[in-house]
């Protein structure tokens, strides 16, 4: 890219732990954010916010269009489940979820997106994690068949 381009792309992302299992604890959620926010940084993508509850997370991100998101991600989800499992920060065997929803904002929505994820305890008092992402992925219009959505383990 020469120095003529110019881009805005913000992308929220959104992805849960394997079998949505509750198994991010409070104690050690913010080491894990931090962590995150390093790779996304050295892969040279600018952290916006970050942010989730016990079996997933959200994370809003500043993209450069030379950014692949799909090895962003692999990189992400493999990095953070081997230091979750090599700090012994679960008692079981921790693995995320295959997949993830990525979507994109307008740079006024940033505002917006910021303060949603930041308040995700808040809003999964009264929404469950498997009626969110539907609702994202049906105001995006995003086809999508739900035996191919994450395992959900029902309450």
């Amino acid at each position: 890219m020469g120095s003529s381009t110019f881009s805005q792309i913000y992308i929220q992302l959104i992805f849960a732990v394997k079998g949505r299992r509750s198994l991010i604890m409070s104690s050690w959620e913010v080491e894990l954010y931090k962590y995150i926010t390093g790779i996304v940084q050295t892969k040279n993508q600018k952290m916006l916010a970050i942010n989730g509850v016990h079996d997933h997370i959200h994370f809003l991100i500043g993209m450069k269009p030379t950014c692949c998101l799909s090895d962003l991600m692999r990189e992400v989800k493999k990095s953070s489940n081997k230091f979750i499992n090599e700090s012994n920060f679960s008692k079981y065997k921790f693995d995320w979820q295959d997949g993830y929803g990525a979507f994109s904002y307008s740079h006024s929505a940033l505002d917006n997106v910021i303060k949603y994820i930041q308040n995700q305890k808040e809003h999964h008092k009264t929404q469950s994690f498997k009626d969110e992402y539907k609702s994202f992925l049906e105001e995006y219009n995003v086809a999508f068949k739900e035996e191919y959505l994450f395992e959900w383990i029902e309450e």
